[in-house]
């Protein structure tokens, strides 16, 4: 059995893929990154007139992110609580890992799920973090 779930409380996938595809008892999450499901904006970002990033609210970022995520689980019949494995992708390691290590404790005490966190060069959009996850239905 193959479920497709796309969520109306979540940011809208920027290609064609889905928020999650169930596959027997397992979900799937594509990644996820915090924009706004209502206007898409990107929580304490600040852009240059050229587009660049010039100030960002990291710890805005990964609550929306993690809302986001929340979203799509609940939606797919899943839970916070069946997360088996988060991989974090974010931009700027030096700076931001203490944030998302506080905020990931926080938000994922007694779940221990399995985590790779790895730093990438940009996301897609302007964004400073994504989520990819898998978790049980």
């Amino acid at each position: 059995m193959s479920l497709i779930t796309e969520s109306k409380r979540a940011a809208s996938p920027i290609g064609a893929y889905p928020h999650a595809r169930r596959v027997g008892n397992l979900l799937f999450l594509s990644g996820m990154g915090p924009r706004n499901p209502v206007d898409n904006s990107i929580p304490g970002l600040k852009l240059s007139k050229k587009g660049k990033i010039k100030k960002y609210d990291f710890a805005a970022q990964c609550h929306a992110v993690f809302a986001n995520v929340k979203a799509v689980l609940e939606d797919a019949g899943s839970a916070w609580d069946k997360i088996v494995d988060v991989t974090v992708f974010l931009t700027n390691m030096k700076d931001d890992f203490p944030v998302f290590n506080k905020l990931y404790s926080e938000y994922f005490s007694g779940i221990q799920a399995c985590r790779t966190t790895v730093e990438v060069n940009c996301l897609p959009t302007p964004i400073a973090i994504e989520l990819k996850v898998i978790a049980t239905v």
